[in-house]
């Protein structure tokens, strides 16, 4: 490539990676997604590096994972909002928007940060405008423009695209852009929180993609709002999806009419995964106690398209997480990354070309505090470092993880040997001043700086889990 590519990143918030038309949801209507999809790659066997938001997303953005970067929990303070103060979790750590910055692209953000220090842009941001803390109403939602606190009244999902196409219409057009835009959608909340022409669509809706039973043993019900009523909280979880889905298209559609279109690679994905009811959990890793690793947590979307360049109409079956967005992202770009060798993410880019990948990703990893999971296409190992219990799921036999055979004779060996790995794997790049695999994170929160550059947590801690 010889004209540097613009780039337009789209995240969605507590994304399921069931809840698209294009990976077999038949009730969902997602067509601007789904259309992306058949313009390029869709990724069916793609991972988030922690099933919570801010390290999740810390791990996109800098390609390190939480044993590295030092968020290991959704970030309950430090967000400068309202009276918090404001903590740059990330300082002194390079995100691949700074290597874009350097290398001639103007970066903007439109939507949630959820990383520390929300009122000021970092890494590489010149266009800011920002959610001052991690989510919350749809209606009054508190953002930052222009490094002032504003309350939005608009539906937020329609302001997070106003603004982004307000940036394509200020940017300096003889610089390629790089245009991350977060959506807060579909995360809670879900009822009165979404336009009625939306949750209209699903009136009639039988939800059989997310059916309802009993709920899980570690489930928080007293928490989350779904298990009381379940309809009504579908109705606005999928309206939240629609939503955001039209403004995907009205983004598309920009950059159609500009003519722009196939000078651009964009990027579909979301930050965690999503369970609706599936295995009687409403949330994601934190939805239960002790967290959970199930696919539905762990499992996200990903799309990869830039039309005239990469193939279109293709489905990679291959085992990648959001670790591996950094490294293949500067790949693309053709851009050198001094300390690649010291992050565990690799680039699947000759893949995107229809090319063959020495050596494919056999297993990934995730990490919730200490929860520690290992999983290849057949098994998945889930490893509790201070609390258990432990897991081990055949994925062969058992795809929806219903039979726990951590204790079964027949498999010790093969538990074992992904036991070692695992183990292996996370040595080879914790930092062990920061490491949270032996810390009490239960999915409350995090407020503080890890290990030695603050104290590692005020966890919020419920009298029933101290």
């Amino acid at each position: 490539m010889q004209k540097k590519p613009n780039i337009l990143f789209i995240l969605s918030d507590d994304h399921g990676v069931w809840a698209n038309g294009c990976y077999g949801n038949h009730e969902i209507i997602t067509p601007n997604i789904d259309n992306l999809a058949e313009r390029g790659t869709r990724f069916e066997n793609f991972f988030c590096v922690s099933p919570v938001c801010s390290p999740a997303r810390a791990s996109i953005l800098t390609g390190r994972i939480p044993p590295q970067h030092g968020i290991h929990d959704y970030l309950c303070d430090g967000n400068g909002y309202e009276n918090q103060e404001s903590i740059e979790f990330l300082e002194g750590q390079r995100g691949y928007t700074d290597f874009l910055n350097e290398h001639g692209y103007q970066c903007a953000l439109s939507g949630k940060w959820h990383m520390g220090d929300s009122f000021r842009p970092q890494k590489g941001f010149s266009f800011w405008y920002c959610h001052q803390k991690g989510g919350g109403p749809y209606y009054g939602a508190p953002m930052v423009r222009d490094g002032k606190a504003v309350t939005e009244e608009r539906y937020i999902t329609d302001v997070i695209t106003d603004e982004a196409l307000r940036f394509l219409d200020i940017r300096d057009k003889s610089r390629p852009f790089y245009l991350s835009v977060h959506y807060t959608a579909p995360h809670s909340p879900w009822i009165d929180n979404h336009p009625e022409e939306y949750v209209k669509l699903y009136e009639d809706c039988a939800f059989e993609t997310c059916p309802q039973g009993e709920p899980h043993p570690w489930a928080l019900t007293d928490i989350m709002p779904g298990y009381t009523n379940p309809r009504e909280n579908l109705k606005g979880y999928f309206a939240a999806v629609t939503a955001m889905d039209y403004n995907i298209g009205r983004l598309i559609k920009r950059l159609e009419d500009e003519g722009i279109l196939e000078d651009t690679l964009i990027i579909f994905t979301g930050d965690n995964g999503m369970n609706c009811g599936h295995h009687g959990i409403w949330g994601k890793g934190n939805g239960t106690f002790p967290m959970n690793m199930y696919d539905y947590s762990v499992k996200v979307p990903f799309i990869i398209s830039h039309p005239g360049v990469l193939p279109e109409g293709k489905v990679c079956d291959e085992l990648f997480s959001a670790y591996d967005i950094m490294p293949t992202l500067l790949d693309y770009l053709g851009i050198e990354n001094p300390e690649a060798d010291k992050l565990p993410g690799r680039s699947f880019l000759p893949l995107l070309k229809g090319e063959t990948i020495d050596e494919k990703p056999v297993m990934v990893f995730d990490e919730y505090g200490p929860v520690r999971m290992i999983r290849t296409k057949e098994y998945k190992y889930i490893h509790r470092y201070v609390y258990g219990p432990n897991e081990f799921y055949d994925l062969k036999t058992d795809p929806n993880e219903d039979n726990n055979l951590i204790d079964h004779p027949e498999y010790q060996d093969i538990i074992g040997e992904m036991k070692r790995k695992m183990d292996t794997w996370f040595n080879k790049y914790v930092d062990p001043e920061i490491d949270g695999a032996r810390e009490p994170v239960m999915g409350g929160g995090q407020k503080n700086l890890a290990g030695l550059r603050g104290p590692m947590y005020d966890v919020y801690r419920e009298n029933k889990y101290v």
